[in-house]
């Protein structure tokens, strides 16, 4: 079902020009994860957020609104698609375990790599930007997709290996 949801919320921004990055465990998965996904995540820039919440208003699950949670301080809406929770948010901070301090999560949407991923060509985060948050975050979930990432890294890489579209 997760396909689904993925072509249900791509298809709005693309069909709206808006610009999204994929992160968690997506993006994990197109660099290797194999857990299961929970979800899907993916960032928005600000200006737009307002238009995606708007043109998903038939799938809202959790009204937009700026929520802390889960070591994230940011403004998001989840809407729920074919039973698959689909999370967009904008204006990031996340909490650094090892500093012990909200920090922000600088979201630059050229940085990304198309991957296919559930049959879609997506912007996912690069992935030293994706190892950085998780590593800083530090949940159990993170720590497992940092490992999964760095164990499927190609003989000659390193797991900090910028890919650019």
């Amino acid at each position: 079902m997760h396909h689904l949801a993925a072509q249900w919320i791509v298809g709005l921004l693309r069909d709206r020009n808006i610009p999204f990055l994929i992160c968690g465990g997506l993006a994990a998965k197109g660099d290797g994860s194999e857990r299961e996904l929970h979800d899907i995540d993916l960032f928005v820039p600000g200006e737009h957020f307002l238009l995606v919440v708007q043109v998903g208003q038939e799938f809202v699950s959790k009204a937009a609104a700026h929520r802390q949670e889960e070591g994230w301080d940011l403004t998001y809406v989840q809407f729920k698609y074919q039973g698959i929770k689909v999370e967009s948010a904008d204006g990031p901070r996340i909490f650094d375990a090892g500093k012990e301090t909200w920090v922000p999560l600088n979201m630059v949407f050229s940085r990304y790599v198309s991957v296919d991923v559930l049959g879609l060509e997506l912007p996912l985060m690069l992935r030293e930007d994706l190892i950085r948050y998780k590593a800083a975050l530090s949940r159990p979930v993170d720590i497992e997709d940092i490992r999964a990432i760095r164990k499927s890294v190609q003989p000659g890489q390193t797991p900090d290996d910028e890919r650019h579209t």
